[in-house]
C-alpha cells in the first residue's frame, strides 16, 4: 500500500515532495526515496529505511535540486525490507528512468524469466517494482529517435499493460524528457492528478496516491487518473493524456475506504471520511435491529481510523460515545508493521485504557476490521483489566478470510483469523462477550453512495473474488 507522489513543476520540488510524502507517511512506515532531475540532467536520488522525517535531512534536501522529481514511501508486500528495495528504482538505458510504483505485480515471476531471456535485462533485487520498470524500458528501448514522444511512451505503456498484471500505480521521470504516470487496467490502486497556478501563470502539476498530497500543497484536483490510463507531462509543461489499456475496467480497492486513506481524502469522486460516517450509519442501524439484547453503557472505538464509525454508532443506538482508549500517536500503524510479534508486542506500546470509561460498564468496542485478530485480543484483554463488565466488539468490515494479492500484507490465508472459521469461534479466540460484523453488501453500499458509477469493488480479502482473473 505504498505512497507515491511525482511533480512537474517550474519552481525546486524537493520541499514539495518531502511535504507530500509526510502526508502519504500512513500508506508506508519501512522506507522513503526521492528522485529529482537537476538543470544538467542527472538525476539526484536519496533513499533509505525509516521514516521520511529520519530518511531526509537537510544536506539530503539541499542535494535534490530540480525542479521534476518523485517521491515513494514503502509499505512491503513483495520482495523484502532491505534499503537496496528502497524506491524510486532507476535504470540508465534506454534515456534514464526512474519509477516509484504502489501495488502488487501477480505474475512477477513469469515476468523476471521473460525480461532475462528475450531481453537480457538482469532484475538485481526481489522487488517486483523493479521488474515493472524494467519492462517499461524493454519497450522504451524500441524507439531509437533520440526525441521521445507522447505516442512513443504510451505506445510502451500500452505494451506493458498486455503482459503484466496485477495491481499498479506509478510515477516515474524519463531524463530529459518528462514524468509520466499510469494506473493499471482494472483501477485497483488510488492515483489522482492536480494542478496549481503560479503568480506568473505558469502551471505545475502533481500526481499523487491520495487527494490530501494536493490539499497540503495548494494544487487543485482535477480528478483521479481512469483505469488504464497514462499521463505524460513535458518538462516543458506540456500535458497528454491516452487511455492505454485494451479493456479498461473500474475495480478501486474496497479496503482503501475502509482503512488504509486517510479520511480526509477523496478517492475515485469518494469522500474517504464520508464513506467511514455511512459504515458507521449502516452497522448502528445493524446492531439496533438485530442486537438488542446486548446491555451497552458506552460506545468507544479503537483509534484512530474507527472514531467516525463508532460516533454514527453511538448516536443511533442512543449511547455515549467515548474515548476510552488513549493512542501513543508515535507508534505506528500496527498492520503495515513487518513481523507478527513486532505487530503484538506495539499493541500494549500504541493503547492504553482509561479505567474511568470501563469500571464496571458493558462496553461496544468499534474497530474498522479485524486481520489477524492480534490488536482485538490484546485490547479486549486490556479492557477487562480496565474493570469492564462486559466487552462487545464491532467491526465496520466483513470477515477477512482470503489472501490479497494487489498491495496488502496479506498473504497467507495461515494469518488471518476468520480464515476457516465462524463468527462464533472468532469471538471465543479473541474472548469478546459478542462479535458483529458489517455485511459485505452493506459495507460496498456505505462506499458506493458517492459514486454508483462503480459497479464492482476489488473486495478479495473479503469474497475471495480476484479481478485479474489470474488467481486460485
Amino acid at each position: 500500500m505504498c505512497g507515491i507522489v511525482g511533480i512537474a513543476g517550474v519552481m525546486p520540488v524537493n520541499q514539495s515532495i518531502y511535504d507530500a510524502l509526510t502526508v502519504l507517511q500512513h500508506r508506508g512506515q519501512d522506507a522513503a526515496g526521492i528522485a529529482t532531475v537537476d538543470a544538467f540532467n542527472c538525476l539526484r536520488m536519496r533513499k533509505a529505511n525509516g521514516l521520511v522525517k529520519d530518511v531526509f535531512d537537510l544536506q539530503h534536501m539541499q542535494y535534490l535540486e530540480g525542479n521534476m522529481g518523485i517521491g515513494h514511501v514503502r509499505y512491503p508486500t513483495a520482495g523484502s525490507s532491505s534499503a537496496s528495495e528502497a524506491q524510486p528504482f532507476y535504470v540508465n538505458s534506454p534515456f534514464g528512468i526512474a519509477l516509484a510504483h504502489n501495488g502488487n505485480l501477480t505474475n512477477a515471476y513469469e515476468l523476471r524469466k521473460k525480461l532475462f531471456e528475450k531481453s537480457r535485462r538482469h532484475i538485481n533485487t526481489s522487488s517486483d517494482s523493479e521488474i515493472l520498470l524494467n519492462f517499461l524500458a524493454s519497450e522504451l528501448d524500441h524507439f531509437r529517435d533520440p526525441q521521445l514522444t507522447a505516442d512513443h511512451i504510451f505506445t510502451a505503456i500500452t505494451a506493458i499493460n498486455r503482459q503484466i498484471r496485477g495491481a499498479y500505480a506509478c510515477v516515474g521521470i524519463i531524463m530529459g524528457h518528462g514524468l509520466f504516470a499510469f494506473r493499471d487496467p482494472n483501477g485497483i490502486r488510488p492515483l489522482v492528478i492536480g494542478k496549481r497556478t503560479l503568480l506568473n501563470g505558469s502551471d505545475e502539476y502533481i500526481i499523487a496516491s491520495e487527494s490530501v498530497a494536493l490539499d497540503t500543497l495548494g494544487f487543485k484536483l482535477l480528478r483521479d487518473i481512469t483505469s488504464g490510463e497514462a499521463v505524460y507531462i513535458t518538462d516543458k509543461g506540456k500535458i497528454f493524456t491516452q487511455q492505454c489499456a485494451d479493456n479498461p475496467q473500474h475495480h478501486p480497492c474496497l479496503f482503501e475506504y475502509v482503512y488504509f486513506a486517510r479520511p480526509d481524502s477523496i478517492i475515485d469522486k469518494i469522500s474517504v471520511y464520508s464513506a467511514r460516517v455511512r459504515m458507521g450509519q449502516i452497522l448502528g442501524t445493524k446492531i439496533a435491529r438485530e442486537w438488542k439484547k446486548l446491555k451497552i453503557d458506552v460506545v468507544i472505538p479503537i483509534p484512530e481510523t474507527s472514531c467516525d464509525i463508532a460516533l454514527e454508532i453511538a448516536r443511533i443506538i442512543g449511547k455515549p460515545y467515548r474515548q476510552g482508549l488513549v493512542k501513543n500517536r508515535y507508534i505506528g500503524r500496527t498492520f503495515i508493521m513487518q513481523g507478527q510479534h513486532t505487530r503484538q508486542k506495539s499493541v500494549r506500546s500504541k493503547f492504553n485504557a482509561n479505567r474511568a470509561e470501563f469500571n464496571n460498564k458493558s462496553v461496544l468496542l468499534v474497530d474498522d476490521s479485524i486481520v489477524r485478530g492480534t490488536t482485538s485480543e490484546q485490547i479486549i484483554d486490556m479492557v477487562r483489566e480496565a474493570g469492564a463488565r462486559h466487552v462487545y466488539l464491532a467491526s465496520a468490515a466483513p470477515e477477512i478470510r482470503f489472501p490479497n494479492v494487489y498491495g496488502l500484507d496479506i498473504p497467507s490465508t495461515n494469518e488471518l483469523i476468520a480464515y476457516g472459521r465462524e463468527v462464533d469461534d472468532i469471538r471465543k479466540i479473541i474472548d469478546a462477550d459478542a462479535l458483529i460484523f458489517q455485511e459485505l453488501s452493506a459495507l460496498e453500499q456505505a462506499v458506493r453512495e458517492a459514486n454508483p458509477n462503480i459497479k464492482q469493488f476489488e473486495a478479495s480479502v473479503f469474497n475471495g473474488i480476484y479481478v485479474t482473473c489470474d488467481v486460485i
